[in-house]
């Protein structure tokens, strides 16, 4: 039971930032730059140009959890993993099971709050 409570304190997960564009945008730059490309490449395309907002919502509901299982290597090393067995399962209804579950993280995702 320590060596676990001492494994999990070693990670320190970053909090979430603000519901901002600019707020997610230093927070990944920071924490999870890795994913900093593909999301100015996404903000060009999909916001930068735009004349109406409507996109935005979208653009920040996918970002946020990108983000949110960036920040903690943990999960996304589960995550990934996950994504890796469903993509080499030959097993119908098992890689039907391992998409769920990463459709169930990311979805749970999105309660996040700024802060968490």
């Amino acid at each position: 039971m320590a060596a676990h409570a001492a494994e999990s304190e070693s990670v320190v997960v970053p909090p979430m930032p603000e519901r901002t564009p600019r707020a997610l945008r230093d927070a990944i730059a920071e924490h999870a730059p890795e994913l900093l490309p593909d999301f100015d490449e996404h903000w060009k395309w999909a916001i930068a140009d735009a004349y109406n907002l409507g996109p935005v919502p979208a653009f920040m509901a996918r970002w946020w959890c990108e983000y949110a299982i960036a920040r903690d290597p943990e999960l996304d090393a589960h995550v990934t993993e996950l994504q890796h067995r469903a993509a080499e399962a030959t097993d119908i209804a098992e890689a039907k099971a391992l998409i769920d579950e990463v459709a169930k993280i990311r979805y749970g995702t999105r309660k996040l709050e700024p802060g968490e």
